[in-house]
């Protein structure tokens, strides 16, 4: 007895258990609501939540529909899915709601999503790992987020209350509560509908608030609108402090002055039309004014105020800046003759020239210098960087893709590669760039429509695969199937409609109707599909298939007479066609020598003949050869049989080569024998182009024709100069006869003479080209030969500076040189 009590107790408990679920899953927002009142109960609902909203607008919702759409989903079948786990959000689940795009995520799962943003954001180098606040972004909007407002625990909507209770009759994740939130733009007021998700909706506040320019008489007038204009002009006074604003109430500030004025410049020299929003302005004059040394002018373009002191007058310092002088303005400071100390772009080092004027020249030290890796070392010149060759093996942030960069200081760049891995939608792949982790979610969206489309509801990409479309209220629209006009009335639904169970009526052939019921889709049974390969397999199932079966057969007797017109007989309306009494037809032929031997059949009436004796087009045709005469001239006999009257005319064809002899034409025999001369040229000719070719290499143009072709050739032809620069079309002929002809021009000439002088021009570039570079070869070969001889002087000696003549007289006297030699030759 115990162990049965205990055995009861358990089950007992499951039943309860499973029964608790049930009701659970039963309030799920992906779970479909196949009860009729469920649209009814959503009403209600929805109307409660805006009850509060509606009466300060005075039934007005035209400013909730952005907010009805977010609760709509809510209650919608899939609507509500976490766009990082691809699931659907049900209303027994902790959720958390993004402020920037509203959108809802599984508790759980923003929360592993902050966590690995942080961890990606945190981990790019070792230094700072861990150290800094970086923020999370919404995984939709990339609303960014502090690390400290990572959501830990389960809130409603307006954020009153924690884990609020599952109620069937609130918004799912509702408290029930007013929202309360503040209006944005924040105007002091806070939201009036219940805890909603979503948007709150424009302020329904009525204040009192006068238009923009603050003319007219305050008014009452919506919060959400509460600034207005009067459409009166502005009047205010613009910045430049003359005319005044002429646009109509507005709100901000004025526009500048569109006015134009004439102004003068800062120096007051010139005067030019300007806007009147911007009168300072510059013109492009020197100043020119003499300063106060009385030596120089001013050099400062177009100022207001004095000019200043002469700015080489007081003490001036030398290029080093270690000596100071006091010279007059028209002196320029000397050199002072001590070492120029300043320090080298390189950093490190100092100039060693004396005091000189002008930037000092580069570090040539050389130095002990470490590459950018710190792999390798080298001596070289101070201001020459030191890369070597050696790719960087580290693995980037991606932990993919190696860094490949040649001498990398350690601190790699992000991997610019595309991920371009396939979303979980399995429709789109990732556009970021390549990184850790999983990808972010899609964020597009799909219409889940019913068959008839007017039900909508929208899902993530990926979803639509397994979500169910939404149950529509709409009739089926479809036509019907069958052949009435109009099917049982039955709401949208996918796949074929119920069959038809209406009465045929469908008129027979016969005329009658069918009276059996509508037989259009009957289910009818295959068979000799499948052949069993011996007694030991087994029989598979009958299939079915749907299809039109016909009407029966109609069964009225009716009379009906013989296909020859000999007898009439009763019967059946499906069987009551013509038929043969089995008589011979005894009709008189054509040719009115013999009569039909024919069975009794089908004859057509003649000329509206009505007695039923005149021979038809079925009867039998006489099959004795006609021995008329023929008409002179035709060769063919008559190919009909015995016949009465005339004999037609010859329509054989006749085969024969036309007159150029390319062409086989069939012509009829009567057209043929019976044309006259000029006729017959014409029946002959293939109406083609003669293929024959002129003397001038040109194809006759003439249609195909008898005898010889003229020789008046009328083809285009392009005539050219002898330099090929002119062109001219002139008719063959002409040319063969030699009447034309085309001579060059003065710019013909002219052009040949220069293209000739540029080509001599530039052989004798490249004569001097090449003797220059022999002479360079020759110099370098001889200055290996001397080697280098050190120059060793003593340390007080002073070096002698050599001319700027005889520096560069090598370099000049050569070129001209080179340009005497070739005037000569020239």
């Amino acid at each position: 007895e115990l162990s049965s009590q205990k055995k009861f107790d358990e089950i007992k408990a499951a039943n309860q258990a499973a029964a608790k679920k049930l009701v659970e899953d039963q309030f799920s927002s992906s779970s479909e609501d196949d009860d009729e009142d469920a649209e009814v109960k959503q009403g209600k609902i929805l109307a409660k939540t805006f009850t509060i909203y509606t009466s300060q607008t005075d039934g007005d919702a035209s400013e909730l529909e952005r907010t009805r759409q977010y609760m709509h989903e809510a209650f919608q079948s899939g609507a509500m899915t976490c766009l990082i786990c691809i699931a659907s959000v049900k209303r027994n689940q902790a959720v958390w709601s993004c402020r920037g795009c509203f959108c809802i995520f599984h508790l759980v799962c923003i929360q592993k999503w902050a966590k690995d943003s942080l961890f990606l954001v945190s981990s790019v180098t070792d230094d700072d790992f861990g150290k800094k606040d970086y923020p999370w972004p919404c995984p939709k909007c990339r609303f960014e987020y502090k690390r400290s407002e990572t959501p830990s625990r389960y809130y409603c909507y307006c954020g009153k209350v924690e884990n609020p209770a599952l109620d069937p009759w609130l918004v799912p994740h509702s408290c029930g509560q007013i929202c309360e939130r503040e209006f944005k733009p924040s105007c002091g007021h806070r939201c009036l509908l219940l805890c909603h998700p979503g948007p709150c909706p424009p302020c329904p506040k009525m204040v009192t608030t006068t238009c923009h320019c603050k003319k007219a008489k305050a008014v009452p007038r919506r919060c959400s609108a509460k600034g207005w204009s009067c459409r009166l002009p502005c009047g205010r006074t613009l910045l430049c402090g003359q005319h005044t604003c002429e646009s109509s109430c507005h709100a901000g500030d004025c526009q500048p002055c569109p006015r134009v004025s004439k102004q003068r410049c800062i120096c007051g020299r010139q005067t030019a039309e300007r806007l009147c929003a911007s009168p300072q302005w510059q013109c492009d004059q020197v100043c020119g004014k003499p300063l106060p040394c009385g030596n120089h002018t001013c050099e400062q373009v177009c100022h207001a105020g004095p000019c200043g002191d002469c700015p080489r007058s007081g003490r001036r310092s030398c290029p080093c800046g270690k000596s100071k002088f006091t010279l007059p303005c028209t002196e320029d400071v000397p050199t002072c003759g001590d070492s120029c100390d300043k320090l080298l772009e390189c950093g490190i080092h100092k100039c060693s020239q004396r005091c000189h004027r002008g930037p000092c020249e580069t570090c040539r030290q050389e130095v002990e210098k470490q590459c950018r890796c710190g792999k390798h070392t080298k001596r070289m010149p101070c201001h020459k960087p030191y890369l070597c060759e050696t790719k960087c093996a580290k693995i980037r942030d991606c932990q993919k893709h190696q860094c490949r960069r040649k001498c990398c200081s350690g601190n790699c760049p992000p991997c610019d590669q595309v991920c371009g891995r396939t979303l979980g939608c399995r429709n789109h792949k990732c556009p970021s760039g390549c990184h850790r982790g999983s990808c972010n979610p899609c964020p597009e969206t799909v219409d889940v429509k019913c068959n008839c489309g007017k039900t909508v509801i929208k899902v993530l990409c990926g979803r639509e695969r397994t979500i169910k479309p939404p149950k529509c209220k709409q009739l089926c629209s479809r036509p019907p199937t069958c052949h009435h006009p109009t099917q049982e009335k039955h709401y949208c639904h996918f796949g074929r409609c119920p069959p038809c169970r209406q009465s045929c009526q469908k008129t027979l052939a016969c005329g009658h109707l069918c009276p059996v019921p509508c037989h259009d889709e009957a289910l009818v049974r295959q068979t000799g599909l499948h052949q069993s390969a011996g007694p030991w397999e087994q029989p598979s199932e009958p299939a079915f298939i749907q299809t039109a079966l016909p009407c029966p057969p109609c069964e009225v007797p009716i009379s009906v007479e013989c296909l020859g017109q000999h007898e009439v007989s009763p019967l059946p309306c499906h069987s009551a066609n013509p038929y043969s009494c089995k008589r011979f037809c005894g009709r008189l032929l054509d040719c009115q020598n013999h009569t039909c031997m024919k069975e009794c059949h089908h004859v057509t009436k003649v000329n509206g003949s009505a007695d039923g004796k005149k021979v038809g087009p079925e009867c039998s045709q006489c099959e004795e050869e006609c021995s008329k005469p023929r008409p002179s001239g035709c060769p063919h006999r008559c190919v009909l049989p015995c016949h009465p009257g005339d004999c037609p005319s010859c329509l054989q064809m006749v085969k024969i080569k036309c007159h150029c002899k390319l062409s086989t034409l069939y012509i009829e025999c009567l057209k043929l024998t019976c044309a006259d001369l000029k006729e017959k040229e014409l029946l002959i000719s293939c109406k083609n182009q003669c293929p024959k070719e002129l003397p001038c290499g040109h194809r006759c143009k003439e249609v195909c024709h008898s005898g010889s072709c003229p020789l008046n050739c009328s083809q285009k032809v392009k005539l050219r100069c002898l330099c090929k620069r002119l062109k001219k079309e002139i008719q063959c002929s002409k040319i063969q006869e030699g009447q034309v002809s085309l001579e060059c021009d003065a710019l013909c000439k002219e052009m040949k003479r220069k293209a000739s002088e540029i080509k001599e021009a530039e052989t004798k570039a490249a004569l001097e080209e090449e003797k220059r570079r022999q002479q360079a070869e020759l110099e370098a070969f001889e200055n290996r030969l001397k080697g280098r001889r050190k120059n060793k002087r003593r340390k007080d000696e002073v070096e002698v500076e050599q001319s700027s003549w005889q520096k560069y007289k090598n370099l000049i006297m050569l070129p001209v040189f080179g340009v005497a030699v070739v005037m000569v030759a020239w």
